[in-house]
């Protein structure tokens, strides 16, 4: 067995020695190997570099799983259920951007939307999947960030924020018949816009006011039955500049009438007040003087009284 071994020994040498005389040459000293910033031997990492980003990717997790129990990896059931779920989220992301303004996120995105709540839906699911994998538990819970729980949870605020449930019916499948009624009647004022905007603006204002006028009101009315998302109102703000600013179109509105009633009272009031006032006075007035003038009259009679009995008692009274 010794023999055996030390031929294939001195073989290995032999080689081992060929191998460096014919790189290195002779009385030349062996570079130490660069390493990089990363840690990574430099002509390892040249060599990744030069690999493609997916090579790359494949790289470094066949070293790192080789590591992880059997019992740690995402089964193939939640592995494909956040594949989904990735495939969803950007659907829904490449739908909000382009509808950011004018807002028409409630409008464009409500399948997206539920497409991606839906799928979350499945993960978040209390149900066990195949092989009693618990994908909530390996997807959203085992580790600090929770990624695919962030994910979502902004995406639900912005859905939220823009109240897109109030335009929208019963399952969020489809926009609600007011919705719809009020999209119609937007556009017929737009269409009266898009008409007369070339001529003079006076004719606008006066063509466009009974469209404007009925948009208004059922926007108010939208409003006291909160059925307004915030796709109606970004509209309703754009209608109402083109139509005050860039038409410089206006015209009395109902309200105002009640407003004006009440400002005009109040104005007059201190009047009404004052004039009051100084005709209560000179009654009283008149009330204090009348017992002053009784009284002397009185006293006018006393005295009349009083000479004529002493005339009688002299003897001169006739």
């Amino acid at each position: 067995m010794m023999l055996l071994s030390i031929p294939g020994f001195l073989l290995t040498l032999t080689i081992l020695d060929t191998g460096h005389a014919s790189t290195s040459g002779p009385n030349v000293a062996s570079p130490e190997p660069e390493v990089s910033g990363n840690g990574v031997p430099g002509s390892e990492s040249n060599v990744l570099h030069s690999l493609p980003r997916q090579a790359q990717s494949s790289y470094f997790p066949s070293l790192l799983l080789s590591a992880f129990p059997e019992d740690l990896e995402v089964g193939d059931y939640c592995r494909e259920l956040l594949h989904i779920f990735g495939q969803r989220y950007v659907s829904y992301v490449n739908c909000l951007v382009p509808s950011a303004r004018p807002v028409k996120i409630c409008q464009n995105c409500h399948v997206e939307f539920n497409n991606l709540q839906d799928i979350y839906s499945n993960i978040s699911s209390e149900q066990l999947g195949p092989g009693n994998a618990s994908c909530r538990d390996t997807l959203l819970r085992s580790d600090r960030l929770m990624l695919v729980f962030q994910l979502f949870h902004d995406l639900q605020q912005i859905w939220a924020i823009s109240n897109c449930a109030r335009c929208l019916s019963e399952g969020g499948q489809s926009l609600s018949n007011v919705t719809l009624y009020y999209m119609a009647t937007l556009n017929q004022s737009l269409s009266c816009f898009e008409k007369h905007q070339q001529g003079n603006h006076s004719e606008l204002c006066k063509e466009c006011k009974k469209a404007y006028r009925d948009l208004n009101e059922l926007y108010s009315r939208m409003e006291k039955n909160e059925s307004l998302c915030l796709d109606i109102e970004d509209a309703m703000n754009i209608t109402r500049k083109l139509w005050s600013k860039t038409f410089n179109c206006s015209f009395p509105r109902e309200e105002t009438v009640p407003v004006i009633a009440v400002s005009s009272f109040m104005l007059f009031l201190p009047i009404i007040f004052y004039l009051s006032s100084f005709l209560h006075s000179e009654q009283k007035k008149r009330k204090l003087i009348l017992p002053k003038r009784a009284t002397s009259h009185t006293n006018l009679m006393n005295i009349q009284d009083r000479s004529r009995s002493e005339q009688v008692l002299h003897g001169d009274y006739r």
